[in-house]
């Protein structure tokens, strides 16, 4: 659904998308609103749109619970914020409720005041996704859904495309470390790409023109109930499809399409198993060689192979992840010459495997993951580039309810490790569940050198280390800690 105030009215109408033009729609809310305030405008994906508005000429401002980097980047910019939620702490102009639109996130709880009080005088409020979703629906949605490697291969793709003649418009889950943002705009390309993000079904808001599905995991239990009910959120994503686009799903992918008539279906996978009885993918990585930090492997389409390409951030990983961005790029009209050069200027993403010091006596690498498939890709990537060295990981467990709901897999893949460092868990939006807490994660952790400590401590439990590969693992707050952590261990 998207909500629309028309102007000189007072009145909200809730219409379907489809009784009512996208130009009308951005048209109505471009004529009635001048100020844009974000409740939650810290996190990754508000703050690209925070940053779009500010772009368009509104006046933009937002509350967030904590300073963080993120926050003081915005308020360089001109985006005034606060924290503090009381509503006398609200700029005076947002409190001209015609001409004012709310846009929330569902990680601010429904009782906080600010919200309350919008909900209570009236406000026109909208939710990230409804937005999100209006907003591109002008354009031609390039969007990457799946549990796993979204992020980062929606950044690929947008650099790949920003990059070449096609150009794109972008809204990013992460900080493009090529261009030191979330969004990109570019008003003379028709494509935007569009991280999908399947917490709270937001991706069910958008249209796209092309999809990537990288992965369908369970996870986000307590929005979805139980698996079979996150898998039936994925296969409606692909009804969504437009007619004349394609999707492009991992291989192995369980889920079965609800393709509209006329969208293309093609697959991909990073390096294929020669071995292996199942037939070839459309698009996946051939010859992959690993030499002196660097990866190279062919890359081969329904109709061509592009040899020798090299990956920039060369991680494991990475390589399916290149694999599934160049595909759209190059159903785009990417050239071969400018996936050579987009690929191997590939900067990354901060916090998605960032190498922060890399020494013969210590290296510390930064990443995000925070479900157990990811923790198994990225202690695997490290595994594999430093297959000598000590494998210490520090991890922050990210919510009570995915903790309990993946605590076996969680246990499993952190025993993998020589030694796990366990913070307490990051709450988010929850409330404390009885019984879930880091000691319970810990007792089924079967490695022998294993500990809790609390965030103040870690940088002293960390100092004096040498001869091992630390990382750092969780999506909560534990990004703060980076840059003590990294000059903590350069010292030594």
């Amino acid at each position: 659904m998207v909500f629309i105030k028309w102007l000189n009215s007072k009145e909200l109408y809730m219409q379907q998308d489809n009784e009512i033009s996208v130009e009308r729609s951005v048209a109505a809310i471009r004529a009635t609103f001048t100020s844009v305030f974000f409740l939650g405008i810290g996190g990754i994906g508000m703050s690209a749109l925070a940053r779009y508005f500010m772009d368009k000429g509104y006046n933009v401002s937002g509350y967030d619970k904590t300073i963080s980097p993120l926050t003081i980047e915005l308020e360089k910019e001109g985006i005034k914020i606060i924290y503090n939620e009381s509503v006398s702490a609200l700029p005076e102009n947002v409190l001209d409720r015609e001409q004012t639109l709310i846009v929330r996130t569902p990680a601010v709880p429904l009782d906080h005041e600010q919200y309350v009080w919008f909900l209570e005088h009236g406000y026109m409020i909208l939710k990230r996704s409804e937005v999100l979703g209006v907003i591109t629906r002008q354009m031609q949605s390039l969007c990457v859904a799946g549990t796993h490697g979204k992020t980062t291969t929606s950044t690929m793709l947008a650099h790949l495309l920003y990059q070449s003649e096609i150009g794109t418009n972008a809204f990013l889950g992460g900080i493009s470390l090529n261009y030191r943002s979330n969004l990109l705009l570019n008003k003379d390309s028709s494509y935007v790409v569009v991280e999908a993000d399947e917490f709270d079904r937001s991706f069910h808001q958008l249209s796209p023109y092309i999809s990537i599905i990288t992965s369908a995991d369970p996870d986000h239990l307590d929005i979805y109930g139980d698996a079979a009910g996150f898998k039936e959120g994925f296969e409606y994503y692909t009804s969504l499809i437009k007619k004349g686009g394609a999707l492009l799903l991992k291989q192995g992918v369980d889920i079965k399409p609800r393709l509209q008539q006329g969208v293309k279906l093609y697959t991909y996978c990073g390096q294929v198993d020669k071995n292996s009885d199942s037939p070839l993918p459309d698009f996946y990585a051939d010859n992959v060689v690993v030499n002196n930090g660097e990866i190279h492997f062919d890359y081969v389409t329904p109709n061509e192979r592009i040899e020798n390409l090299k990956l920039g951030v060369p991680i494991w990983v990475n390589i399916e992840n290149s694999v599934a961005a160049m595909a759209v790029a190059w159903l785009c009209g990417v050239t071969e010459t400018e996936l050579r050069v987009g690929l191997a200027s590939y900067s990354g993403i901060y916090r998605r495997f960032n190498i922060h010091v890399n020494t013969k006596d210590i290296v510390y690498i930064d990443d995000y993951a925070h479900h157990p498939t990811e923790l198994h890709k990225s202690i695997e990537s490290i595994r594999r580039l430093y297959p000598k060295m000590k494998l210490t990981g520090v991890f922050q467990p990210h919510l009570y309810t995915r903790t309990r709901d993946f605590a076996e897999g969680f246990a499993r893949e952190l025993s993998q490790l020589d030694e796990v460092i366990l913070l307490p868990i990051y709450p988010a939006r929850e409330n404390p569940i009885e019984g879930v807490d880091s000691k319970m994660l810990l007792d089924k952790i079967t490695c022998e050198k294993k500990s809790i400590v609390e965030k103040p401590d870690l940088i002293k439990n960390l100092s004096g280390r040498h001869g091992e590969v630390i990382v750092t693992l969780g999506a909560g707050d534990i990004d703060r800690l980076v840059p003590e952590i990294a000059k903590s261990l350069k010292k030594k």
